[in-house]
């Protein structure tokens, strides 16, 4: 139950971060924002493939950004984002409003 309202937090703060802030959608995009060092936290959904997840992890390590391994799929991730379409990585710019960065590093 526990679990659930967290990852329920989570959702509330990366629609606000989504609305109030900034962010790229996209394997390519996120990629561009942190090689620019743009990037304040990646987001990567369960079902994204293990091979472009380990280079997220790669790049992510390099340009010193956090990532969350979002524990829905990727449907659900574009759900939580407020989008019709599914999204497998994100990446936070700016959060906005948002304390999203605060609270998935706990």
């Amino acid at each position: 139950m526990a679990k659930g309202k967290k990852e329920g937090n989570i959702n509330q703060k990366l629609n606000l971060a989504i609305k109030s802030g900034e962010s790229v959608r996209g394997y390519k995009q996120t990629i561009k924002s942190m090689r620019k060092g743009k990037a304040k936290l990646i987001i990567i959904s369960s079902n994204t493939p293990q091979l472009r997840q380990t280079e997220l992890e790669y790049y992510a390590l390099l340009s010193k950004t956090p990532v969350h391994h979002y524990e829905g799929n990727n449907i659900e991730l574009g759900t939580a984002c407020g989008k019709l379409y599914r999204i497998g990585v994100l990446a936070i710019i700016k959060p906005g409003d948002s304390d999203i960065i605060e609270a998935v590093s706990k």
